[in-house]
């Protein structure tokens, strides 16, 4: 049995976790700011499409004091102020550019927001969440200028590796720009996230077990895994009213020993942001796990994976 010594990223837990990364980099404790800074996407404004992906509802994960009809700077210190009560022993903040693709505008435009964020106090880097098809060399260009003054991290939603499936959710972009994407950001020397979903139509766990290689080869620093959520008003929920028997659909039990699964296969380096998505059970078209929190979903992966006596990368 692997004892705390032996995990590779130094800790006693049993995944390479987001929180031991960020207290590695910055010394203590970071939280991140949700921030809408007002951007759109090339799949909303007509660029390759309209409607935005078919699982989209920018409502699920914005919290209350994040709008667009503010600056950016107001929503990071009511960011701060929020989270000031909720958070004890924070060493520094994150300015997390959510809302849509936050690379998708002129660099002059990213420039003054980007800027904008670094320049509140207590602000220590940003994290900018974008699509594969919104990083033109001029935008890695800044980013790579930037992030040779504070710390930058980008965040690329590629939700699937299969072409089909990218098509059917409307997704406006194939797996190969999804994988040069990841490269390019990377020879950029910045780090990069990524979105996956389990649970889009026509997939299987057979099929994610086998998409697994692709993460393990590319440069991925750090992952963020989201079990599929239909939510109200959205196109996926019409298309699961139509087709119900094209969705896998995990049970919580189901889900918890797929994900430790998946985690045996994992590369060790790969940094674990989440594990599953939460959103408000109003928003929810199909019911979820009974409503449980994140924190006690991460509690039960951990709980599965000591009684599994098994550790991330550990079959890889």
């Amino acid at each position: 049995m692997a004892s705390a010594q032996q995990y590779p990223w130094g800790d006693e837990r049993r995944f390479h976790s987001y929180n031991l990364f960020l207290r590695q980099q910055f010394g203590g404790r970071m939280q991140k700011l949700t921030i809408d800074a007002g951007f759109t996407c090339p799949n909303r404004d007509g660029r390759c499409g309209i409607g935005g992906c078919t699982y989209c509802l920018n409502a699920a994960f914005n919290p209350n004091y994040c709008t667009p009809a503010k600056r950016v700077a107001t929503q990071l210190t009511e960011g701060m102020e929020f989270h000031r009560h909720r958070s004890r022993n924070l060493h520094g903040y994150l300015a997390y550019f959510q809302a849509f693709s936050n690379t998708y505008a002129p660099v002059d435009k990213l420039r003054a927001l980007y800027e904008e964020a670094l320049a509140v106090p207590g602000v220590e880097g940003l994290v900018i969440a974008t699509r594969p098809d919104c990083l033109g060399d001029d935008v890695l260009d800044y980013l790579q200028e930037l992030s040779a003054r504070t710390y930058v991290s980008v965040e690329i939603g590629i939700e699937s590796f299969r072409d089909e499936t990218l098509r059917r959710i409307h997704r406006g972009h194939n797996s190969v720009c999804a994988i040069k994407a990841v490269e390019r950001t990377h020879a950029r020397g910045i780090p990069v996230g990524t979105h996956l979903i389990f649970g889009l139509p026509g997939e299987t766990p057979e099929h994610w077990m086998e998409d697994l290689a692709i993460v393990n080869r590319l440069p991925i620093h750090d992952i963020k895994f989201h079990q599929l959520q239909i939510l109200k008003g959205t196109q996926m929920e019409r298309d699961f009213t139509a087709h119900p028997t094209d969705f896998h659909r995990f049970t919580f039990e189901e889900y918890l020993e797929f994900i430790v699964t998946y985690l045996e296969h994992l590369r060790p380096g790969i940094v674990i942001e989440r594990f599953a998505s939460e959103v408000p059970p109003r928003l929810l078209a199909v019911p979820g796990w009974k409503n449980i929190r994140y924190d006690a979903v991460l509690r039960c992966i951990e709980e599965t994976m000591e009684r599994r006596n098994t550790w991330q990368g550990k079959l890889l």
